[in-house]
């Protein structure tokens, strides 16, 4: 799959500047210092220096999904100098500067260099560089110089190197094939000794043996006898096993990839296995650690809700509250939604109420909606397209041009809206950038009749302390913003004021003088914008959804049950990934909620890792009734399930985890639990106690039910993988859908990409490819739990039928002087584990299930076998290798016995018989063995028992005709063996006894296994069908009172430095309006 991606790519087409002209290569063409011509939509080949664009200023408008998993767009913008100079094929052609720039490297967001041309230097940063990977949107044309390529481009030196992932399977396998041969060696190198004794015991007493050892000593005899039973008994190390199990993948990955469970109608995007050497591994996941934006979420943005003078509006739902009343109605279960991906659908009441025109609180509010933004607008025919840098701007966009307000056009001065059809143009005199700190951005404009007023919308927590007065309406709104918090969505606060003539050229003096300052620019512009928006009147509130993907709150649930631990890591605010915990039901109303303020015992945010360590350690020695004295043990150590029997839940964030796991902080303040935990021996250095630190969070986290990480870098998503990966030695899946979840896909065990809105990076560097969060319980409780129980029980199956059938070799030794003859005839050794045992084998690996899909996801509680290494460990490998010597042992004596005293004219006593009837014994015990112990049996099952008979007794009657020895006796050399042996009763008998001795105690123990196993399935269901139903999952989710937090839609929103673009006149050409 991986290979396959590289050649699409690499064969993706381009324009590189030949000569004096244009023409098309491929991406593999691409050379350092060529020049590209890049088209609108396209994605750039290479990490490039923006010459010259269409766009005016030679902007460039691009999309990062595939670098930082951000959806909306940036700007970057090509030096004045070029912008002036290439604008022909012509200039191009002759242009000959030079650029300056540092080595390549991983740092995505910095770029230094300079571009020396005509005698002139000029400097580079990252605002002229196009990266590789990048799509340019709303861009008709650009041409850039490519600075790296391949893999100097920062993308490719970000991502790093594949690393080959291996199973616990295949690493305990790997340990395995060294003891077999280990073992190998020992029973060899016995065998040899045993031989030299026996040499020198026997040689003199028997004269018939002279000639064997008339020209070696014993010690010789004993040294080539070693390398005799080495090669004889080589047939015991699994070779052939490895091709089978490859095959035994390739097969169970085309099942995932034919799974229309996990088939998504909608784009046409089937499952995909990009590895086929993991299936076992989704058996045995026990931490999930999921990205949230596109991955639980659809990343697409609704207008759900708004309050405005009093009144909540909502979809066939309007709520009209006297604003002095106590609560707002609690009629607000039917969301209203404006989907632009979907049908229009608007409140009724509200969109009457704006056409009326008679609310003035509520004309403000759409007016606001339509002018204090960001968004650019695009003519395709008579289409308006709205191009937005944050998904919440056009969902508010897009909500107010359905209620009559439409965004027409705007300039470097302008803002065109129709309002209730009448086209109005505003002129703007600032706009005030939203930055994160500020979580806020406000527009102050001109209206066609003269008056100035300022319109903001930001987050309540900022919105709210501006307010001139806080009366009724305001107090109305508060528990409206808490209504909607309980529903999870995203709420903004609107406000505005008038400014007056005065007041505006005062502040418009200072703030142009303060926009030319070179020192302290970003400062004296923030305490300008404080000063503008205070005394402000509340408009209302906006509740916006970013919907959940269908399924996924049934699928946490379910993950839960199976005992597998979900972690979000995300890079939004607290509030949002919280409030999405709780509609995914990550979160549940009972789940104990551990914030970075409220677990440390201070009053005041934790200082240090120690102190939050500290008071969650102290809380479980509280419950535990340890009393927590120092120099006690570690809590850890001393109730390991102090805190399983109460839900918790922790939210951390970025900063909080570079905090608790920097050591430095730890060893500096020298108090706290922690530190008198860590060993302070000369022997421990800062190293170990580091590790210790890590270990001790690790340990918090993953006493939680669940975790969620908030605000944290993609490099912050792989280190919080791997630490889990190295302290718990669990198996780990990551799952996400853009380029910034790559790292933490490439580090967990399991990755798994979405195939979301973010691009197509995730998918290319996971081991699996989805379309929905939802299909993760089929993968991973269905195939998963097949895949692990197929390849365990393959495994099994495959040492036990080696060692029963070739163990033998062993025994017969010891009645054949150990002189290394072989039992068997060479063919039968060369065909064992081709044809006579593998395709049973081959069957359970392919076909094995102990319970159907529908049981599979109806009782989760199944997938713990897979978490706990019940169907293949090192005992179970011990247990199978005894019974496979058993087998063998009882094989070989019972015919052994048996043919001591069968003598006569007609009897069969020879040793070709004998060596017949032991691997007849053997090879029908081994069958038997499987065929007890198959639980789902098919049609090619029963084939694949039969064809391994029939290719015994074919083989045998052509290895064995008397033809066959005429014409090569040294290599045919058992004539008519199977058929001497096999029509004699006698010899059907003692292959009748060898197979009911073998048999007895594997159906004695099945017996038992499928009367305790049956029972405790009943137990289980008949435990389950008694309690009471349980409702289904419901999608909406409540906060428990006093727990939840508004979140702000600017968790989601734009970069800083989009106001300034647009009021310098770069953003889009002037439209006619």
């Amino acid at each position: 799959g991986r290979h396959q991606s590289d050649r699409n790519i690499n064969s993706r087409p381009c324009e590189i500047l030949c000569g004096k002209s244009f023409q098309r290569q491929k991406w593999r063409d691409i050379c350092v210092g060529d020049i590209v011509r890049l088209r609108k939509d396209s994605f750039v080949p290479a990490d490039m220096l923006l010459l010259c664009s269409s766009e005016p200023s030679s902007l460039c408008y691009v999309e990062t999904a595939d670098i930082d998993g951000e959806t909306n767009l940036k700007f970057r913008q090509a030096l004045l100098v070029t912008h002036q100079e290439l604008g022909s094929e012509e200039s191009m052609a002759a242009f000959d500067g030079g650029v300056t720039c540092e080595e390549p490297n991983s740092r995505m967001h910095s770029f230094t260099g300079t571009l020396e041309w005509r005698g002139e230097t000029h400097s580079l940063d990252s605002e002229r560089i196009l990266l590789r990977g990048c799509r340019i949107r709303n861009t008709d044309l650009c041409h850039g110089l490519v600075i790296y390529a391949g893999f100097d481009s920062k993308i490719m030196r970000n991502c790093g190197k594949i690393k080959r992932k291996k199973t616990k399977l295949d690493r305990m396998m790997d340990r395995l094939v060294v003891v077999i041969f280990l073992l190998l060696l020992v029973t060899s190198l016995c065998l040899a000794v045993a031989s030299g004794f026996w040499a020198r015991r026997f040689q003199e007493k028997h004269s018939y043996l002279a000639a064997v050892y008339r020209n070696t000593s014993p010690a010789q005899q004993a040294f080539f006898n070693f390398w005799g039973f080495t090669i004889l008994l080589s047939v015991i190390i699994p070779m052939s096993m490895y091709i089978t199990l490859e095959f035994i993948y390739l097969v169970n990955s085309f099942f995932i990839n034919w799974d229309l469970g996990m088939y998504y109608a909608v784009k046409d995007i089937p499952a995909k296995a990009r590895s086929t050497s993991l299936n076992d591994q989704l058996g045995q996941i026990e931490y999930i650690f999921s990205d949230k934006t596109g991955t639980l979420t659809q990343n697409i943005m609704s207008f759900k809700k708004c309050c405005v003078n009093g009144t909540i509006y909502a979809l066939l739902c309007h709520v009209p509250c006297a604003p002095s009343a106590p609560s707002p109605c609690p009629c607000l279960s039917q969301g209203s939604a404006w989907d632009h991906h979907g049908e229009q659908k608007v409140d009724v009441m509200l969109l009457e109420a704006a056409q009326r025109d008679s609310d003035p609180v509520l004309r403000e509010f759409l007016r606001l909606l339509a002018l204090c933004h960001t968004v650019m607008v695009e003519e395709r025919g008579d289409q308006l397209v709205y191009q937005a840098a944050s998904p919440d701007e056009e969902a508010l966009v897009l909500a107010a041009r359905s209620l009559g307000y439409v965004f027409l056009a705007r300039t470097q001065d302008t803002i065109t809206i129709r309002e209730l059809g009448r086209t109005r143009t505003y002129q703007v005199l600032a706009m005030l950038d939203f930055n994160s700190d500020r979580k806020r951005m406000s527009v102050l404009v001109r209206d066609p009749q003269g008056s100035i007023r300022l319109y903001t919308k930001g987050a309540d927590t900022v919105i709210l302390q501006r307010l001139r007065r806080r009366g009724p309406s305001e107090a109305f709104t508060e528990r409206a913003l808490d209504l909607f918090a309980e529903e999870t969505l995203r709420t903004l606060c609107l406000a505005s004021k008038e400014v007056s003539e005065a007041e505006y050229q005062e502040w418009g003096r200072r703030h142009h003088e303060a926009s030319v300052l070179l020192q302290d620019r970003a400062q004296e512009l923030d305490r300008l914008y404080e000063e503008m928006e205070q005394n402000l009147q509340l408009l209302g509130a906006t509740a916006i959804e970013d919907k959940l993907q269908d399924g996924v709150p049934e699928t946490i649930q379910l993950l839960k049950l199976g005992n597998i631990k979900v972690w979000v890591l995300t890079g939004d605010k607290q509030e949002t990934a919280t409030n999405i915990g709780y509609a995914c039901k990550l979160l549940t109303d009972d789940t104990e909620i551990l914030e970075e303020k409220e677990i440390s015992s201070a009053p005041t945010p934790p200082s240090s890792p120690s102190e939050i360590l500290q008071a969650y350690w102290a809380s479980n020695n509280n419950l535990s009734g340890s009393g927590g004295a120092p120099g006690s043990s570690p809590p850890s150590q001393q109730c390991p399930e102090a805190s399983c029997h109460r839900k918790r839940a922790i939210i951390v964030s970025g900063d909080f985890l570079d905090k608790i796991l920097h050591t430095g902080e730890v060893l500096k303040e020298k108090k706290g639990w922690l530190w008198r935990w860590l060993p302070r021996g000369s022997t421990v250095g800062s190293q170990e106690q580091g590790s210790l630190v890590e270990k001790a969070f690790v340990d918090l986290a993953t006493s939680c039910q669940a975790v969620i990480c908030c605000r944290v870098t993609p490099k912050q998503k792989a280190l919080i993988v791997q630490l889990v990966k190295k302290h718990k030695q669990a198996v780990t899946l990551a799952i996400g859908d853009g380029a910034n979840d790559v790292n933490m896909i490439k580090t967990a065990d399991i990755g798994v990409g979405i195939s979301g809105l973010e691009g197509l990076q995730a998918v290319q560097c996971s081991d699996y490819a989805l379309a929905q969060f939802s299909h993760l319980q089929r993968l991973l409780l269905v195939h998963g739990r097949w895949a692990y129980l197929r390849i365990c029980k393959f495994l099994r199956f495959f040492f036990y039928k080696t060692f029963a059938g070739l163990m033998a070799q062993v025994w017969f030794a010891f009645h054949s002087g150990f002189t290394a003859q072989p039992l068997f005839e060479g063919w039968f050794l060369a065909l064992y584990n081709i044809f006579y045992t593998s395709y049973p084998v081959l069957s359970v690996g392919l076909l094995e299930q102990d319970v159907s899909a529908k049981k599979s996801l109806e009782f989760p509680e199944l997938y713990v076998t897979g978490q706990q290494d019940q169907l293949f460990n090192y005992r179970i490998f011990g247990v199978t290798l005894l019974h496979g010597v058993g087998t063998s042992l009882t094989s070989f004596y019972i015919a052994r016995w048996a043919f001591e005293d069968h003598v006569g004219s007609k009897a069969v006593g020879d040793y070709e018989s004998f060596s017949v009837t032991v691997a007849v014994s053997a090879l029908l015990s081994v069958l038997v063995e499987i065929i007890l112990d198959t639980k789902f049996w098919t049609v090619l099952s029963f084939l694949m028992v039969t064809a391994s008979l029939l290719f015994f007794c074919l083989f045998s009657f052509l290895t064995q005709s008397a033809d066959a020895f005429r014409i090569a006796p040294a290599i045919f050399c058992f004539p008519d063996a199977s058929r001497n042996a096999l029509t004699d009763p006698y010899v059907l008998l003692v292959v009748l006894l060898s197979l009911v001795v073998n048999t007895i105690p594997s159906l004695t123990v099945h017996a038992f296994r499928a009367t305790t196993g049956k029972t405790t399935i009943q137990q289980k269901i008949h435990l389950k069908a008694k309690k009471e139903p349980e409702p289904s999952v419901e999608l909406k989710a409540h906060v428990p009172r006093g727990s939840f937090c508004r979140r702000s839609s600017y968790a989601f929103s734009h970069q800083e430095g989009y106001a300034g673009l647009i009021t310098r006149g770069d953003s889009l050409r002037a439209r006619a309006t």
